[in-house]
């Protein structure tokens, strides 16, 4: 829904005080209903509910859960509170919509003092729940009734969009611009700031390959496949396309990583010289430099071989890290820590401890094949975690996202923090708050056709990055952060992602946001 659409019926849209204002005190010419949910999407169980309420009192309330309180189910609320409000004032039935900033209304029940407060037919079954009881108590405190609505039917907004989920990135992206007062035209004009920023990336490289084959049969004494082979390709990854993302981005990236003295490190040099990157190698003759090698046969991935040395560093590469981290100007540090050698227990509080004062200071720890904890990353301007990294440093396999990222936030005492969910997109936290519904916001992923979704996460870090020292606006920094990692995902390999990329996504998005005018 665009922002006029939106405005047509906004005027319904109020708080409890401004409602109690407008229907006055008890006793009233006109009586007053209230139903109260979370009404995350609005189906037939809902529209009945309404109807019914509406034929009991001429002046209907429907009061919404905030989305800070909202608990039930992993991503939930799926629509935005402000959304879920103009969905409900869109109803002809429906006279006034407010937001609870708490998490029940007891104290909205208490201002307003409703007539009437409807609850839906399955709070009839068995007994009483407490929180049903003490909404019960508040009514009869002033003489108020709590009024079922009949229906042998319940419907489960959770069931529904688990079915089938609502395309509404688009819209949930223009209520959070909206209410930020950013346009289109403030996302294109921040990707012009990033060019000529300065930032040192120091992480472990990683060169990913991919041999092409076809499968030809299989073995008739053993259950082994043969395949003939068609070509090799190598990308180099892990921290390397962090930094090359950055520099596609238009900016002057400095590398600091560990290389072994082998054929790739020289392939990796070379790749990098000739994307403009000033690489700071440190040559380890002990180990060799990791390549992770995908076997492919006819679009299946068959298998991987890895070959790597996972051992910490020895602490003279330590110093000599330290020291180019100390000396290299920049307006940011980024760590990019794959846990194969340069990020450990012993190793990372000392090599966070050199970075200068006033560095925007940002980390991404990834688990993917191995065990590493955003945490110790202590107090960094910015962190990228997945889902799977949040839990793993948390030790919490349960909590729903929302809860598990404000924990995240609250113990890496980072000043933002962006959690990457596959797929469902981003939750982003910038305060340390549990109802303040401007402390974070969820952004939908805007990947079209997924190729390759590995390295989405690369992209997001850089462009976030840029975005936060170029803007200092963490929802600007999240939506082309986000951006950048659907534009990564619709590619197969580790391409980096350019501003005119990132341009062609704005352009397409804010199409559709104009409903293809």
């Amino acid at each position: 829904m665009d922002h006029e659409s939106q405005k047509m019926y906004s005027h319904k849209i109020k708080t409890a005080a401004e409602i109690a204002a407008l229907i006055g005190k008890r006793p009233r010419d006109k009586k007053v209903i209230m139903c109260h949910g979370t009404f995350d999407v609005v189906h037939p169980g809902h529209v009945r509910h309404l109807l019914y309420a509406k034929t009991k009192a001429p002046i209907l309330i429907a009061s919404l859960t905030s989305d800070e309180h909202i608990k039930k189910g992993n991503l939930r609320p799926y629509v935005p509170g402000n959304l879920r409000a103009v969905n409900l004032a869109a109803l002809e039935m429906v006279d006034y919509v407010l937001i609870d900033p708490d998490p029940t209304p007891l104290a909205n029940l208490k201002l307003i003092q409703p007539d009437y407060f409807a609850k839906g037919y399955e709070y009839t079954a068995g007994a009483v729940n407490p929180k049903t009881q003490e909404e019960i108590d508040v009514l009869d405190s002033y003489g108020g009734e709590v009024i079922f609505t009949p229906g042998d039917i319940v419907y489960s907004s959770s069931a529904l969009i688990e079915l089938a989920p609502p395309s509404i990135g688009v819209d949930k992206l223009l209520s959070l611009m909206n209410s930020e007062n950013l346009s289109f035209n403030d996302l294109r004009a921040a990707l012009g700031k990033l060019k000529g920023l300065k930032v040192h990336v120091v992480g472990d490289t990683i060169v990913d390959s991919f041999t092409y084959c076809h499968l030809i049969g299989g073995m008739t004494k053993t259950p082994t496949m043969s395949v003939l082979f068609e070509k090799k390709v190598d990308y180099v990854g892990g921290a390397g396309v962090v930094a090359k993302h950055i520099r596609a981005a238009g900016a002057e990236v400095t590398f600091t990583t560990v290389l072994g003295k082998d054929a790739l490190q020289e392939l990796v040099l070379k790749d990098l010289q000739v994307q403009g990157i000033e690489c700071l190698p440190i040559i380890d003759e002990t180990r060799p430099t990791t390549n992770k090698n995908a076997i492919v046969a006819d679009t299946y991935r068959l298998l991987k071989v890895d070959t790597l040395d996972n051992r910490s560093i020895s602490d003279r590469i330590v110093e000599r890290i330290q020291k180019q981290i100390q000396s290299n100007p920049s307006d940011a540090v980024v760590f990019s820590d794959f846990r194969h050698g340069i990020f450990n227990r012993h190793t990372t509080p000392i090599l966070c401890a050199s970075i200068p004062e006033g560095r925007f200071k940002v980390a991404d720890s990834q688990v993917a094949s191995r065990w590493g904890n955003i945490l110790e990353f202590q107090g960094f301007d910015l962190i990228t975690p997945n889902e799977k990294e949040a839990r793993f440093s948390l030790g919490d396999q349960d909590s729903v996202v929302r809860p598990l990222a404000l924990e995240l936030y609250r113990k890496s005492k980072c000043k933002l923090l962006i959690l990457k969910c596959g797929d469902r997109g981003i939750v982003t936290y910038r305060k340390d708050s549990d109802n303040d519904y401007r402390a974070f916001f969820a952004i939908d992923s805007f990947a079209g056709r997924v190729l390759d979704a590995v390295g989405a996460g690369d992209a997001l870090l850089s462009y976030a990055t840029l975005s936060m020292i170029a803007t200092k606006n963490e929802v600007i920094a999240a939506i082309l952060g986000n951006m950048a990692a659907g534009i990564e995902c619709e590619q197969e390999g580790n391409i980096p992602v350019t501003p005119e990329m990132v341009l062609n996504k704005i352009e397409a998005v804010e199409k559709i946001a104009r409903y293809g005018a």
